[in-house]
């Protein structure tokens, strides 16, 4: 009988096909000893049946504890790969140790400790020409003591008026106008200049200015120092350069990089720039992260030159995804004038961005000279190129063409997107021919079972997500008084989101792994029995759905293994058909536990097992995995919880639970795709239990802390962050009501602050407005200002709109005069539903003013385009604003269609009055201000003008 078993078992079906595979050869030791197969590996014969294995599994811990162990190792593994490649600075070098041409901290720190002891330098700001009258006196003191080689060309530059319009989650929707806005321009090159080396350069770029609440330590004071300290460096070389090389100290960045946009528009050097690098920052110190570069041979040279690589393409991939917000002037440079170049930022501490918190004392050690010893060798190279011209002058928008990232800080790998999706695509069409193969190798037996070892990764993924977002969306808010109570401390997501996505997963596969297993037991249990003559005995039929149990374990594990690199074929192509940069972190979790499989699971003779899946696959399977994928998802991760402090662009748009539900979503998919090789593990000798039971303590201990509210959600050093605006209402140049507003950019209802402050004129609730032209406030609090406590110099700045002439031409023209009273920062809102385009320009009584936007189309977003206008406290104050209306706008009888609003305007003066100070006295101590392009400043004017004119007069008619 055995015998018969036997050769049945080597002869028909999935068995037979996998032993001449050599991928599945364990047999029982009986089976094997009658069948007479040399050297196949056996299992040891048990009289325990399955079902009494499994009820006194609980007992049988042994796999249990070491997947649990692995699992600890893989953690800590993936955070110290992560720790090195983050948190390893160069040491900090001092003035002396420098010298003249080598780059000290110690100096850049002098720099930034100045430029923030100013305080916020926003435009127009006194603090911000101070800020610029200090790096013209650097400049100067480095033109006087350059060396005989080189000479120093300096500039203060004033640019003319401007506008800009580009597309882009930034630009889309809105027109930025800028006037009068100062800048230094440096410029170091050979001193016996044939003329070549003036016509080519490369520019690096940074911004003085700053948000007007915060000192700006990091964004962006500390790249301002590392351009101060490395041009001293650069223009004290004794040798001859063959390109020059610009640096521009611009303002108005933080005003939508209109700084940027007027010196590559206007200065006579922009012509000669053939790359352009700029120094960022999404937080504050830490390496200065390469997070664009469009063009390969840019990245190479940085590659080549770097003393201490740092660069993430899949930042760049988060970046263009619109997920973050935000915009540097890289894009202008980009996208205006053609450029390649690198696009670099400080990213630590990201949740106190543009926050009074983004100060001095947060830079790390170390930080500035990880910068400066990166910068400064990759400028001596671009300087002594003998072809800079041949390289690129220009290149049209479009997606980026190169793939980079370093390896545990110490090399830069850098290669085509043209090479990724074609190594892609073999890695992709290999794969699948030998998933075909397999398939084909296994009949219709192994096309079921890989069905369901699919099956149940689609169920890993269905209950991760289904427990972490029932987590997310219910128990979180419940227990906590705020919407995202994990920014300060971080690590609490793991037990919030991850244990219970990994909770999910292995429940999730269980379930498909039984189904698994049951079926290829049924298999292997139909063909042991086929040979039998008669029916078997109750003890045969015993023996043999033991022996067919063992196999169908083994081979379960393997299939949702091998499922798992499936997984990962499919995220591959899913990544390169989009583009992504980052799809080399798929490729890695693809080739890495495919070549461990195929070198240890996958017998090239009867002498080697296949039964449980080897410890050694795992981990030699994924140490390439580690080392090149642990930074990027950290950081990405990190980056992205941080941002979500001012996620909330339009106050109370978004649900309290939304934050939570997306870091849950995140770390659900996480857990899904770089643990999906370690699940198949976790179904072993019963003790699955013993795995699930830590796993949901842990969970339940982190929301037992949360719940009693161990650990802050805010601090003052990493706080809410909320604004804070005294509004003035104005109609036919009076004012019609004025209160003070309280709106928060981070998520959540202002209970617990308005319970703090205790402040009986405060009322907190939904409303329709005010409209501030860039952002309206769907939720916040608000407190009366009657109108005789105004100061009288509080009336003499009130905007108005006035109606001067409405003409109904062919297309209807409306003549709008625009007074911004003393402000010189103002957003306007023109009604795209009845506006197709305008023209905007000063007045003149001699003749037609200057134009600052010629006429444009009023593309709009929401029903509405924007204006952003912001220059010098000097420039003009009335504008004339010219209006197109759309055909489909205006009926028959040239009336209009209906009737709201049509222009809506709002001015900003970066005063704070009573009122608002307050306020702001009473704020609790974890909420901070925060500030933006698109925010108001702390007094801001609103007026509108309807559709029907209302309350406007028309000086002039054309019938």
């Amino acid at each position: 009988m055995a015998l018969r078993i036997a050769r049945s078992v080597a002869k028909h079906g999935v068995a037979a096909s996998l032993w001449a595979t050599r991928e599945y050869s364990v047999l029982p030791s009986w089976v094997a000893a009658e069948a007479g197969i040399k050297g196949a590996t056996t299992t040891t014969t048990t009289t325990t049946s399955p079902r009494r294995r499994r009820k006194f599994g609980l007992l049988v811990s042994g796999a249990a504890l070491v997947w649990l162990a692995t699992l600890v190792g893989v953690s800590s593994v993936a955070w110290l790969i992560y720790n090195h490649t983050a948190n390893v600075l160069p040491t900090p070098v001092s003035e002396d140790a420098a010298g003249k041409d080598g780059f000290s901290e110690e100096r850049a720190l002098r720099h930034v400790k100045f430029l923030t002891d100013l305080g916020p330098r926003p435009v127009a700001s006194t603090a911000l020409h101070q800020a610029v009258q200090y790096v013209l006196d650097q400049a100067l003191e480095v033109k006087g003591s350059a060396s005989a080689a080189v000479a120093v060309d300096v500039e203060h530059f004033y640019s003319k008026p401007g506008s800009i319009q580009l597309e882009g989650p930034v630009f889309s929707g809105k027109t930025l106008v800028y006037a009068g806005q100062e800048h230094v321009v440096v410029r170091v090159r050979p001193q016996s200049d044939d003329g070549n080396a003036q016509d080519n350069s490369v520019l690096v770029s940074a911004h003085i200015d700053s948000v007007v609440t915060g000192p700006g330590a990091g964004d962006d004071a500390s790249s301002i120092a590392v351009m101060i300290e490395v041009l001293r460096a650069l223009s004290s070389v004794h040798f001859s350069f063959k390109n020059s090389v610009i640096f521009l100290f611009n303002t108005a960045e933080e005003e939508g990089a209109t700084g940027s946009h007027s010196f590559i528009t206007q200065h006579p050097w922009c012509n000669t720039i053939r790359a352009a690098v700029n120094l960022e920052a999404l937080g504050i110190g830490g390496k200065h992260y390469l997070f664009q570069g469009p063009e390969s041979w840019v990245v190479d040279l940085f590659a080549k030159t770097a003393k201490h690589p740092a660069g993430m393409v899949t930042i760049q991939d988060v970046f263009h995804s619109g997920i973050i917000s935000s915009g540097t002037d890289f894009q202008i440079y980009r996208e205006v004038q053609g450029l390649p170049g690198l696009d670099f930022a400080y990213m630590d501490n990201a949740a106190v961005y543009h926050t009074p918190n983004d100060k001095f004392e947060l830079l790390k050690p170390g930080s500035l000279q990880h910068s400066g010893d990166n910068l400064l060798p990759f400028l001596f190279e671009v300087a002594t190129l003998p072809d800079l011209a041949v390289h690129n002058s220009t290149l049209p928008p479009g997606p980026y063409s190169v793939v980079y990232f370093d390896v545990l800080g110490l090399y830069m790998v850098s290669y085509s997107k043209d090479s990724a999706k074609y190594i892609h695509g073999v890695i992709i069409v290999v794969g699948l021919v030998l998933f075909q193969a397999s398939v084909c190798l296994s009949g219709v037996t192994g096309l079921i079972a890989l069905g369901l070892a699919v099956f149940a990764i689609l169920l890993t993924w269905i209950f991760a997500f289904g427990i972490t977002l029932l987590v997310a969306r219910l128990v979180v808010p419940y227990l906590s008084s705020f919407a995202i109570p994990f920014i300060v401390n971080q690590w609490m997501v793991i037990g919030l989101y991850g244990a219970p996505a990994l909770f999910g997963a292995l429940l999730g596969q269980h379930f498909g792994h039984g189904l698994l297993v049951s079926y290829l037991a049924g298999v292997h249990t139909k063909l042991m029995q086929t040979e039998e003559k008669g029916t078997p005995d109750q003890g045969t039929k015993e023996i043999i759905a033991t022996r067919a149990q063992s196999l169908a374990e083994g081979e379960a594990e393997r299939w949702l293994f091998k499922a798992g690199i499936l997984q990962w074929l499919v995220v591959l192509g899913l990544g390169t058909w989009v583009n992504a940069g980052s799809a080399y972190l798929a490729l890695a979790m693809v080739l890495g536990p495919a070549i461990a499989y195929g070198l240890i699971e996958i017998q090239l003779s009867p002498k080697q097992s296949s039964g449980e899946l080897h410890w050694l696959t795992f981990w030699l399977g994924m140490l390439i995995p580690f080392v090149l994928t642990s930074f990027p998802v950290i950081r990405i991760t990190y980056l992205l919880i941080s941002k979500l402090i001012d996620i909330d662009t339009n106050p109370g748009s978004l649900p309290e639970w939304f934050g939570s539900v997306v870091v849950g979503a995140l770390v659900a998919a996480i857990v899904c795709l770089m643990f999906v090789y370690l699940l198949p593990y976790a179904h072993r000798s019963g003790g699955f239990l013993l795995i699930l039971g830590p796993i949901a303590m842990l969970a339940i201990v982190v929301l037992g802390l949360l719940a009693l509210n161990v650990f802050p959600a805010f601090t003052p050093n990493l706080g809410r962050e909320i604004n804070v605006v005294h509004v003035i209402n104005t109609s036919n140049h009076s004012v019609s009501s004025s209160y003070v507003s309280l709106a928060s950019v981070t998520m959540g209802r202002l209970d617990e602050e308005a319970r703090v402050m205790n402040d009986t004129g405060l009322f907190c609730g939904e409303s329709d407005g005010p409209d501030f032209a860039s952002y309206v406030v769907r939720y916040g609090c608000r407190k009366k200002v009657p109108l005789e406590n105004l100061e009288n110099d509080l009336l003499a700045s009130l905007p108005s709109l006035e109606v001067i002439r409405d003409d109904e031409l062919q297309i209807r023209q409306t003549t709008v005069n625009l007074s911004t009273g003393a402000s010189y920062r103002w957003a306007l809102a023109i009604n795209t539903d009845k506006i197709q385009s305008f023209k905007l320009e000063t007045p003149s009584e001699a003749g037609p003013g200057e134009l600052l936007v010629p006429q444009a189309n009023a593309t709009g977003v929401n029903g509405w385009h924007k204006i952003q206008y912001n220059s010098n406290s000097t420039d003009p104050h009335e504008f004339v604003l010219t209006l197109y209306w759309s055909n489909n706008s205006v009926s028959p009888d040239g009336g209009n269609k209906s009737d709201g609003k049509l222009l809506s305007l709002r001015t900003d003066a970066n005063i704070v009055t009573g009122a608002t100070t307050a306020v702001l006295e009473k704020l609790p101590p974890w909420c901070v201000n925060f500030g933006k392009s698109f925010a108001p400043y702390y007094l801001a004017y609103l007026a509108e003008l309807e559709v029907q004119f209302s309350g406007a007069t028309v000086k002039h008619t054309v019938a």
